[in-house]
Parts: C-alpha cells; structure tokens; sequence
C-alpha cells in the first residue's frame, strides 16, 4: 500500500519501521530537519521536510491517491487540518487522526475522519500487531460500536488456505458475510461447504472484542 505517515517522533520512528519492514511505499513528512535525518538514517527511506499541516508542504510532497495518511502531530488542529487536506484535496482514500484530547474523538469523526484515535501511542501498537494493515484502514464500526466489519486478504500462510468454513473455527458472533475471488465476477455468498482460497478477500461481521480472535482463527 501507499503511505503517508505525517509528523511525530517516536510514534512515527516505530510506525515507519514498521511498514517499512512489510514493504509498504512510504512519504514521509516531518518539520523537524534533525528528526528528519534521523529517520532517513534509521529506516533508509527519504523524508520531506516541511510543516505537514501546510497545503503547499503536502502538495510538493506528492502524496496525491495515496491510500492511507496517519497524521501524529501532537497538536490536535494540526492533525484535523493534514487529515482534511489529504481527503479532500489530494483524494486520499483512508486517513487516521491522532488526538491528544480524547474530547475530540467524536468531534473529529463527525468532521469526516475515518478513523480517530486518542493517543498517538495506540496507532503504532495496534498496527504493531496487526498482520495486515488493510485491516484497520478497511475496518467500520456500526450500530454506536457493537460490530465491527473489516476485510482481510488470504495470504498462502494462512491456516484457512483450502479449507472449508465449516472446518475453520471462528469465535462467538462472528461470520465471513462474503468472499471476493479474484478468478470470479461474482462476490460469494459463503455457504458451510465453501473453500477459502488464496487472495481471496473475506468480509467478516463480529464484535469489537472478538476482532483479534477472528484474526487469529483466519491466520491459523
């Protein structure tokens, strides 16, 4: 996928090593000229330096239909602004606001923000342990948190290759409500007996709490 990781320090130190690590395309913007250094020492990827909540400084950074900006400022209006710039301007598809007030969570979100997370730790955790991160950036939650929808692509080391549904062992309320093949035209309606193939891309329905454990039952 395509990145932007705008802003940060140690948040974007271990966010970047990351992604660099799963061979992600990477911009990475950072007002900080040592800071920036750094991180093109550290993780051997260029970074553009300049202040991201700029629209000119995101403009000459390149970061136009790019498919994820996380923005890790440690200013909440700097955040909101990057964020609105790369969905609205550069046609962005997913953004992730950081938010050092948890206030501004609701708030933010209203404002068209995919997805607001209150503490800029959290976001380099959670995509610490992710395997995938279409996994977050495709997630949705509805009915005020009660479920979660998210897709996730069959790799060839997932336990789930060739087996049927009935066989994998999901965790309580949770079902795969379709499968996209590659090979078909149609999506698939999943019945007990269908077989989970590579590069299929499964969207699973669960709750909040079981997102993890439905992870690991598709992985092992």
């Amino acid at each position: 996928m395509r990145i932007v990781v705008a802003g940060g320090r140690t948040q974007a130190d271990f966010l970047i090593g990351t992604l660099v690590k799963k061979k992600h395309k990477l911009i990475v913007i950072n007002d900080d000229k040592s800071y920036c250094e750094y991180l093109t020492n550290t993780h051997k990827t260029p970074v553009f330096l300049g202040d991201p909540s700029k629209y000119f400084v995101l403009n000459e950074a390149g970061i136009q239909g790019y498919d994820v900006l996380v923005a890790l400022t440690h200013r909440d209006a700097d955040n909101l602004a990057i964020c609105q710039y790369a969905k609205r301007c550069f046609g962005v598809k997913k953004v992730i606001c950081t938010v050092a007030n948890p206030k501004n969570v609701e708030l933010f979100k209203e404002l068209g923000m995919d997805s607001v997370i209150s503490s800029t730790h959290m976001v380099a955790q959670y995509i610490a342990q992710a395997t995938n991160i279409e996994n977050i950036t495709k997630g949705m939650n509805i009915e005020d948190d009660r479920v979660v929808i998210f897709e996730t692509v069959v790799e060839p080391t997932f336990g789930c290759v060739n087996k049927t549904l009935i066989d994998i062992t999901l965790p309580a309320n949770t079902i795969i409500g379709c499968i996209i093949r590659k090979t078909s035209a149609d999506i698939i309606v999943p019945t007990g007996t269908t077989e989970i193939k590579v590069g299929d891309k499964l969207l699973i329905i669960t709750s909040p709490e079981n997102q993890k454990k439905a992870e690991a039952a598709i992985r092992s």
